[in-house]
Parts: structure tokens; C-alpha cells; sequence
């Protein structure tokens, strides 16, 4: 399955997907639900970044859940292993994104991220509602586990991708994390790169472009896991191989107290 789907393509199959609103905001922790009772695309849950699609913080932000407790997160979605996922923020899909990867990642193969998201919804003027949801309950069982995960002691030799914006990745700026600058080694293509000036996806030559300078087994990072998996997208789209992704990403590098690199080059 094509991992996008475009509003009106969505706005005509509402009632056969599952739909996951993931907004968030890294400054303020009640963006994401305020956000989405005050209006989301009709019959979207809402799903919280920090408590349904990570664990607790530990050396890096966000890692991984278990498979056990993000299977019993997504039955309390009322999602079951054979419905089709969509999910969308407003960020043109960069925190989106980590919940398409995390169901690629189990095998749930039929997932796609809103193109364009929230914001492209409603510039269409499509229809939106108030509230919440509380979907019926459904039975995630699986025995998989998340594939393509690559651990801090495993990056040796790998062509790292760091998706943070460019001032973050030179050392200019660092908000949350103890230090400032890069994995060494690591190239920047910012999350941005991915978009046109809509907010949507390139298209797949384009990509194909941007990441054609990238090896044959790189491993997309980040600041702590989440828009590395944009960029995993991007590389679907583009019609590579999903990446694998070092989740917990710069902020457990840097908290390791591990060698970082400053300025523009890898």
C-alpha cells in the first residue's frame, strides 16, 4: 500500500479506515489534545506522542513502547490487525509519521499518512468536528516485533541522516538536549526538504533525487526518533527501501555523553 493518501481521496472512504489524529507540539504538552477537541477530521482518535507511542524517557525522549503495550494502545484504538490506518498532525506528517513507521515496523502494512495533513484538510474546507472519540475496543494480537531498529553501538560504518533543522544539526541552536550539534558522520536533510511549498509531499523523482547521494544501508536520525520517520517516508515515496531508524536518536546520543560534531559538515 502507497504510504500517502491525499485529502479528497480520504474525504471519500472516511467510514473504511481507522483514523489517528497525532497532533503535538514540543513546547507545550496539552497542544495535542486541546488541538483536536477543538476540531478534527470526523471519526479521528486522538493519539498522544509520550504516553501511546513511547515509553518513559530514558536516556533518549521518546523510545520505543514495547510490542506488547503499543498492541494493547492501538486495541484500545479500535484498531485490529487487517483495518487500514490512516494517520495526520498538523505539521505536514513530521510527528505522524513515527506512528506509520511503528505499524510498517510491526508488519501492519496498511497504513498511510494524510498528505498535507490538518491543514490542507481544512483549507479544502472539508468537514471537521468538535470533541472526542471513544472508539469501540478491538483485539491487537501479534507475536512481531519492530523490525528495523538499529541501537546507538550499531551505527559504525552506517550512513546516518539526521532530519533536524539545519541550525540544530550545525550546533547554532539546541532546545532540549544537553548538547549541541551532530552525530559525527551524520548528513542533514532537514524534514522540510521532503515538502513543496503546499506542505505536501515531493514528488517520488524528486525524492528519489534528494536522497540519491544516501548508501545503500543508511539509518535515519533525529532528535529523539519521531521526524526520522518522515524522512523513512520520504524514502518510501521516493521507492527505496524502508530505512532503518536509530530511534533513540540525538537525545540519547548526547545525554550518553557521547563525541558530537559542529558546523555544516558531516
Amino acid at each position: 500500500m502507497h504510504p500517502l493518501i491525499d485529502c479528497q481521496e480520504l474525504a471519500e472512504h472516511l467510514d473504511a479506515v481507522r483514523l489517528c489524529d497525532i497532533r503535538w507540539a514540543l513546547t507545550d504538552p496539552d497542544h495535542g489534545r486541546s488541538t483536536y477537541e477543538a476540531g478534527h477530521i470526523p471519526g479521528a482518535v486522538f493519539v498522544d506522542l509520550d504516553s501511546d507511542l513511547s515509553a518513559a524517557p530514558g536516556p533518549g525522549r521518546h523510545p520505543l513502547p514495547t510490542v506488547g503495550s503499543f498492541a494493547r494502545t492501538l486495541g484500545r484504538l479500535g484498531i485490529a490487525p487487517g483495518d487500514e490506518v490512516v494517520v495526520y498532525d498538523d505539521v505536514e506528517g513530521a510527528i505522524a509519521a513515527r506512528m506509520w513507521w511503528m505499524l510498517r515496523s510491526l508488519g501492519h502494512e496498511r497504513s498511510r499518512l494524510l498528505d498535507g495533513g490538518y491543514k490542507t484538510w481544512t483549507s479544502m474546507g472539508l468537514p471537521i468536528e468538535a470533541g472526542s472519540n471513544t472508539p469501540k475496543g478491538a483485539e491487537y494480537a501479534t507475536s512481531s516485533t519492530f523490525t528495523g531498529v538499529v541501537k546507538h553501538d550499531r551505527l559504525k560504518g552506517r550512513d546516518i541522516v539526521d532530519a533536524r533543522a539545519s541550525e540544530r544539526y550545525t550546533g547554532e541552536t539546541e532546545p532540549v538536549d544537553p548538547k549541541a550539534g551532530h552525530i559525527p558522520g551524520a548528513v542533514n536533510k532537514p524534514t522540510s526538504g521532503n515538502l513543496d511549498a503546499e506542505g505536501r509531499f515531493l514528488d517520488p523523482k524528486l525524492l528519489q533525487a534528494r536522497y540519491s547521494d544516501v548508501g545503500a544501508d543508511p539509518v535515519m536520525s533525529c532528535g529523539s526518533g519521531v521526524t526520522a520517520c518522515h524522512n523513512a517516508l520520504a524514502m518510501v515515496v521516493a521507492g527505496y527501501e524502508m530505512p532503518d531508524v536509530y530511534i533513540g536518536s540525538f537525545s540519547e546520543w548526547s545525554h550518553l555523553d557521547k563525541p558530537v560534531a559542529i558546523g555544516p559538515n558531516p
